[in-house]
């Protein structure tokens, strides 16, 4: 028996109700949309990032009244924001320090997909829209980063838009086009604003939605990787499901209590955060004629900055060994059209890397570490979902890539040397033998049996 979604007839609501699905849409989506009993505190990131995401909107909104779009006026119109603007400190520490957050939020978010198998099927779709987002983000920041113009804002721009120049035969002209101008000028900054406060924001709220719309379509995952669908009573609810609302509404609440708190004492406390939030030469205005010390994207970039300052001559040579060695492994595995496809694949790739630069492999490995999240469902071959119920070799597994993605997230924000472009390069290697080892180590090892239902344990 289907559950059956009453609307209101009478007053107001039942006066929308009759021109707007508003009863019936809160019911599905949330007072009668069941979710499992066994959320742990994994679980407040997903609605802390919806959170950072509206106040990211509402802040940008009010820094747009007082900001100019003007490579004369951009860093004045800033610095009028802070000190003439009623409160306008508090609205732009409120996004400056908003934006770091998303990224921590969304990290841990995603983490947490990680360790139980939230991008596994039927929520396939769920993660590459996740991942969707995480890209869509990473633009949006890029976008807004130029916007301060200050030092780092403009220099950090101008390298990574001269990365674009290493793609063969279009590369000139790509970078050329992002930029409007042979350098970075008023019409990058005027195309980046743009781009920072109508495109992104459109593209990055309609894919929260279909987001949210594919999660409630197939139902949340859990800590146990359990299908509450598959039980349910007489009336068609989930035996081991509550509505999320008032249960996790109100769970939630303390996640955003807790989060506000460590929000407010870095925006009144350390809003610069040691100088990974907002750098000291942002506060100087941006100059073309002089190059800072030292240039380094934020702090949620440096990860993959690192990967792409590892991309040295000798370091093309060992990812050519190893696509060969892939080559070789798929010729001796490979089934059906796959047999002769990936190994000629594996030497074109090769071809290709002997006659290229390293410094277009570096962008190819900065975006394939990105690229790579999206084939994840695909990759993961293990019986089980939640690393629960996996093998402990596995459990150690996730914890060196963790340690290897935080080395290399370390190590960009420091300045090149001999040492940590070595451990970069070996923290790049761990990050890829993870993705791509993936349908091997995945089936491998004694796992355990996952319980027929959830096994509620509170925090």
């Amino acid at each position: 028996m289907a559950i059956e979604h009453e609307v209101e007839t009478t007053g107001l609501v039942g006066w929308i109700d009759r021109r707007f699905p508003l009863t019936s849409t809160w019911k599905k989506h949330v007072s009668e949309y069941y979710a499992p009993k066994n959320f742990n505190f994994w679980y407040f990131f997903g609605s802390l990032a919806l959170l950072v995401l509206v106040n990211q909107i509402v802040t940008g909104i009010f820094l747009t009244m007082n900001y100019k779009p003007d490579a004369t006026l951009a860093f004045s119109s800033v610095e009028y924001i802070m000190r003439e603007v009623p409160w306008g400190w508090l609205i732009r520490y409120m996004h400056s320090t908003g934006a770091s957050m998303f990224f921590v939020v969304v990290y841990l978010h995603m983490f947490r997909g990680l360790m139980y198998g939230s991008y596994r099927k039927p929520r396939e779709l769920v993660w590459v829209f996740g991942c969707a987002i995480f890209l869509c983000l990473m633009a949006e920041a890029f976008f807004g980063y130029l916007l301060p113009w200050g030092q780092m804002s403009f220099w950090g721009a101008q390298v990574i838009v001269n990365l674009f120049s290493a793609i063969p035969f279009i590369g000139p002209d790509l970078s050329l086009w992002i930029r409007g101008d042979y350098v970075v000028s008023d019409v990058t900054l005027n195309r980046f604003f743009a781009f920072h406060v109508i495109a992104i924001p459109l593209v990055l709220i309609g894919l929260v939605v279909a987001h949210l719309v594919a999660l409630h379509e197939v139902g949340s995952n859990n800590p146990d990787g359990i299908e509450i669908k598959a039980k349910k009573d007489p009336d068609g609810i989930p035996l081991d499901g509550i509505p999320f609302h008032p249960y996790y509404s109100v769970h939630d609440f303390m996640g955003v209590s807790v989060f506000l708190f460590i929000f407010a004492a870095i925006i009144f406390f350390a809003p610069e955060m040691g100088g990974y939030f907002l750098e000291a030469n942002n506060f100087i205005p941006a100059n073309p004629l002089q190059t800072p010390q030292e240039i380094a994207p934020v702090w949620y970039f440096t990860a993959f900055y690192a990967m792409l300052r590892a991309t040295t001559d000798p370091f093309k040579i060992v990812l050519m060994i190893v696509i060969a060695l892939l080559g070789l492994l798929a010729l001796v595995r490979a089934r059906g059209k796959w047999k002769l496809g990936l190994p000629a694949l594996a030497v074109l790739v090769i071809l290709a890397m002997a006659f290229t630069e390293s410094k277009f492999w570096g962008v190819v490995v900065m975006g394939g570490a990105v690229i790579s999240l999206f084939f994840l469902p695909w990759l993961d071959r293990s019986p089980v979902k939640s690393i629960r119920y996996r093998p402990f070799f596995h459990k150690v597994f996730y914890g060196i890539f963790v340690v290897a993605f935080l080395t290399l997230g370390f190590l960009g924000t420091k300045p090149p040397s001999p040492v940590s472009t070595l451990i970069a390069q070996i923290c790049a290697l761990i990050y890829f033998a993870f993705f791509l080892g993936m349908p091997f180590w995945t089936r491998l090892g004694t796992f355990k049996q996952p319980p027929e239902r959830v096994r509620f344990k509170p925090h």
